[in-house]
């Protein structure tokens, strides 16, 4: 027997979560299949059972600008459960010690440009070879993406004059670290557009969850899903989807099929094509892989909440989380620390005990205290796919919410959300998928919020530059 929905959810991650909360929140009876036990995706969380804390598949970021994620999480109140550090952007671990980041009192995009002069290792000439990607990046926009997309954000930079001591010390990090990919191999649109939001805002800031990432949202979304009239399905594969005379029908697990008057596949481009689904081009996705290292101590080791190790040739890990100064529920004063391996193709091959290992000695490096205190427990998170590679030409490919199918639509971290893969963009295109659904059912509404203007002068150049697009050419 069939049952229907009026929206049925492929997909139990934060995309098709947030969309299902959504859709629910206007009327709308959802039905969410999700292949799994488990909902939440690549952000979820689960309890260590040696220690009873609670780990993330792998440590997330949140930062200040994340308006749909924030939003998503005030519907199901629990945005008060993130650990802000307002007073700085960063740590970076260097050869001359600690170094923080910090937005000085000046007008976007001038906020970072003091400590950037003041930083270890780095001479006026290269803090000064910034101005001309920081110029191109005041004057950027989502129409530029296909003619940058073509080119590594490595071409990009020495194009523009920028060193190699600044890329080395400042860029390589950042691509590594928030586009998960090697310079060389990142999407000049993709790190454009990241390095333009970053100094358009002059008090951007970052927290973390201080409880495990699915305690943010999962079980409270399907409590909404659920009082609404909806469902959510675990181990439920899609393996078979059809459309036919305005229904959708979802075949689960090979003979239960499902139906809806809309049809939300929030789920990778890798799964799409399993089931003939993919967005045209949907191969050249790659997933970055992590190793994701949570590592117990006998006492408390860290200087920091939060810290970044340069990039090297040689490097690991690149972001440190001291755990026990994020979350209250991690008692007694000992240290949990997280780290990521990012884009782990070097250690694909290492045992646990060797990433372990190897993670202690860059972790002592900055945390001398480590060397001599106890470790109780260490575990290793292997995770195939953090975020979607940015390689070069991936931007284009990006594709919209609609397809050619009346009333199916995409949802994902990876669809074209004018934002870089990340929880902020999952959660943007589940709303992005919602508005869709409401106006093929006859019920438009307004739910996505975008990425907001630029603050002080950065926004002055963006809205200059918006006038000069839309403005009429002299024939």
């Amino acid at each position: 027997m069939r049952s229907m929905s009026e929206v049925l959810v492929v997909g139990g991650g934060l995309a098709g979560l947030s969309c299902a909360v959504a859709l629910t929140r206007q009327g709308a009876r959802v039905t969410v299949l999700e292949a799994t036990r488990e909902l939440g995706g690549r952000a979820r969380s689960w309890k260590h059972d040696p220690s009873g804390d609670a780990v993330d598949i792998g440590p997330h970021v949140v930062h200040s600008e994340y308006a749909n994620f924030l939003e998503f999480l005030r519907w199901l109140g629990t945005a008060s459960r993130i650990t802000w550090q307002p007073r700085k952007l960063m740590t970076l671990a260097t050869a001359r010690g600690l170094f923080p980041l910090r937005h000085r009192p000046l007008p976007a995009p001038f906020s970072l440009f003091p400590d950037m002069l003041r930083a270890p290792g780095l001479s006026m000439r290269d803090a000064m070879s910034n101005v001309g990607i920081t110029r191109s990046a005041l004057h950027f926009s989502e129409d530029d993406v296909p003619g940058l997309d073509a080119r590594s954000g490595l071409d990009l930079l020495r194009e523009h004059g920028v060193t190699e001591a600044m890329i080395d010390w400042f860029w390589r990090l950042a691509s590594m670290t928030v586009m998960n990919v090697p310079l060389e191999r990142c999407s000049a649109a993709a790190l454009l557009r990241v390095h333009s939001q970053l100094i358009g805002h002059r008090r951007l800031h970052f927290g973390f969850p201080s409880v495990g990432l699915s305690e943010l949202y999962v079980e409270r979304a399907v409590s909404v899903i659920e009082r609404g009239g909806g469902k959510v399905l675990l181990e439920s594969a899609a393996e078979l989807v059809e459309y036919f005379a305005g229904t959708h029908t979802v075949s689960i697990n090979g003979s239960h099929p499902v139906s809806g008057k809309a049809l939300v596949l929030a789920i990778p481009p890798q799964s799409l094509q399993r089931l003939n689904l993919g967005a045209r081009g949907a191969g050249v996705v790659e997933g970055s892989p992590y190793k994701s290292v949570y590592l117990w101590f006998d006492r408390a080791v860290a200087p920091e909440r939060f810290w970044s190790l340069l990039w090297s040739p040689e490097r690991l890990n690149y972001d440190f989380y001291e755990l026990a100064r994020i979350r209250p529920a991690i008692h007694g004063g000992a240290s949990l620390i997280a780290s990521n391996i990012i884009y782990s193709h070097r250690v694909e091959n290492w045992r646990d005990e060797e990433i372990v290992a190897a993670t202690l000695r860059e972790l002592e490096s900055v945390a001398p205290d480590a060397a001599g205190a106890r470790l109780l427990h260490a575990d290793v998170h292997h995770v195939p796919m953090a975020i979607p590679c940015p390689y070069v030409g991936t931007e284009s490919w990006r594709p919209r919410t609609s397809t050619a199918t009346p009333g199916r639509f995409l949802a994902g971290d990876w669809t074209r959300t004018r934002l870089p893969c990340s929880m902020e963009s999952a959660v943007r295109s589940g709303f992005l998928a919602a508005e869709a659904c409401l106006a093929n059912l006859g019920e438009p509404r307004h739910i996505a919020i975008a990425p907001r203007p630029n603050d002080g002068i950065a926004g002055w150049i963006q809205r200059r530059r918006v006038r000069d697009d839309t403005r009429p050419s002299r024939s």
